[in-house]
């Protein structure tokens, strides 16, 4: 049986915060819309190198990317998480495209960073701050 904890903890002032396992989980389902939901058929072709038609592929990429960046400092509320988010996750699609690995590496990358970010954030949390998403500003 799941313990309601370590999806979600209530501060003392009654607030509604979320443990590392919920940030993690809305992390990824985040990532999923941003790459399979919000990503063109047109910006997954063309963000590679020789695919570029209609804008230069460093556009897309960038747009691709940036799109991933606000989708993790929306859900952390954490501007340098998703800077981060945005080059780490151009470097990956970058690989897929120069066919360096393939979409399940490409995808195990993105959610090792997802894991990589929920860590910072629980090494960085002070404790007896009522949860994750409290202990850093927005």
């Amino acid at each position: 049986m799941l313990d309601v904890s370590l999806i979600t903890v209530m501060s003392s002032d009654g607030a509604q915060a979320i443990s590392g396992f919920g940030l993690f989980a809305l992390l990824a389902m985040g990532h999923f819309v941003a790459d399979f939901g919000l990503q063109s058929d047109r910006m997954a072709v063309e963000k590679c190198p020789g695919k570029d038609h209609t804008l230069p592929w460093p556009w897309w990429l960038l747009a691709h990317s940036g799109i991933h960046a606000f989708v993790v400092t929306w859900l952390t509320g954490v501007v340098w998480l998703g800077l981060a988010e945005w080059g780490i996750h151009a470097l990956i699609d970058y690989g897929k495209c120069r066919h360096r690995y393939g979409l399940g590496v490409d995808q195990v990358l993105h959610m090792a960073c997802k894991v990589v970010w929920v860590l910072i954030l629980v090494s960085l949390a002070p404790l007896g701050s009522g949860g994750l998403l409290q202990a850093f500003p927005r």
